[in-house]
């Protein structure tokens, strides 16, 4: 009878291949799925490893192969209270999680040379295979061009500043698709409130926005820099209110979006009737505000995806099953800019003339 790991002892790989009837070296290319394991065997294997609920140890697999199977994501604090960047993390980790890999994410306080230098240099100690950079400011990725990055890399949201390595929400045209529904409507004085001005994709936005309105000849106002806050929208629409020569607003953003909608009602006025709001993200809440916002959804699971499977095909694997197996020439699928969704909901209308 084959003996069972001792009791207050986490199982081993030994253990697992004494009760599988292989040896370790075995357990060892089913982990690495190797493709010499016959299925049966594989099958035995992994059905002992369930059984044990035994956990490889990471720190001496990567000893054994060579290979951390980590994902570097190097991100800037700033974006953390912000929906997209966050619901971009949680997606690429899912992502790899499915395709068997670890993410290790380093958030930098600042974007200045040094602290984007040490974060990239934090993660390469790490062993890491692939990297994923999210930060939302030019200044990083002209930092990023002068550093030698010698694994893999994507960049996140970086609209026209790293076309090589590029992966994105088209942001211009999702500005655009906002901007048209309101014109389509019957709008044609429409304010645009900004994202903060270094920031890659508020100035995507903005260019959307304005080109749609040069394409319908309508004309434009001065955009309003906004900071990305509910605060900021609400105190820029009291402003906005003591002149009130504008029929809708494009939002850069949902929360933006909250707080004008928020002034437009203690005004007195109502939505859309008076004023029509569109936003942009579709944050989870965007449904329950009143009335349910307008608003530019982008498809951040498919950003996450999309994203490991360009790390890993780049590194001769393949995102759809764990640990890969990808032919090793393969060439790495090129980037693709992500088309948005206009959701329409009761925020927007025709104007009352």
């Amino acid at each position: 009878m084959t003996a069972e790991p001792q009791r207050g002892r986490a199982p081993s790989i030994r253990d697992v291949a004494r009760l599988a009837g292989v040896s370790h070296q075995t357990v060892s290319r089913v982990l690495n799925h190797h493709p010499s394991i016959r299925p049966e065997t594989k099958q035995r294997v992994l059905d002992v490893m369930a059984e044990l609920q035994y956990k490889p140890n990471r720190a001496a697999r990567a000893l054994v192969t060579s290979r951390s199977r980590t994902i570097g994501i190097l991100s800037s604090s700033l974006t953390s209270t912000q929906y997209g960047p966050a619901s971009s993390i949680a997606a690429i980790e899912s992502a790899a999680r499915e395709a068997g890999y670890w993410v290790s994410t380093a958030n930098i306080e600042a974007t200045d040379e040094a602290s984007i230098a040490d974060g990239a240099a934090h993660l390469a100690a790490q062993g890491i295979e692939g990297l994923v950079v999210i930060a939302p400011q030019v200044r990083v990725f002209d930092t990023l061009a002068q550093l030698s990055i010698d694994v893999p890399y994507v960049t996140l949201q970086s609209t026209g500043r790293d076309p090589d390595h590029a992966l994105s929400v088209d942001q211009i045209a999702g500005a655009r698709l906002a901007t048209r529904h309101l014109i389509e409507l019957g709008h044609r004085n429409i304010y645009h409130l900004t994202g903060p001005q270094d920031w890659i994709e508020a100035e995507a936005r903005m260019r959307g926005f304005l080109e749609e309105m040069s394409a319908q000849d309508v004309p434009t106002t001065a955009p309003i820099l906004g900071d990305w806050t509910a605060d900021f929208g609400y105190h820029a629409g009291r402003e906005l209110l003591t002149v009130r020569d504008f029929t809708a607003i494009f939002a850069s953003n949902d929360q933006m979006a909250l707080g004008l909608m928020h002034a437009i009602r203690d005004a007195g006025l109502e939505i859309p009737r008076d004023v029509s709001i569109v936003g942009f993200d579709d944050i989870p809440e965007a449904a329950h505000f009143w009335p349910p916002l307008t608003t530019v959804r982008q498809d951040f699971a498919e950003l996450g995806r999309r994203c490991v499977s360009l790390l890993l095909g780049a590194t001769g694997e393949s995102a759809g099953t764990a640990g890969g197996g990808g032919d090793a020439g393969a060439e790495p699928p090129a980037p693709i800019t992500i088309v948005p969704e206009l959701i329409v909901r009761g925020s927007t209308g025709a104007p009352a003339f």
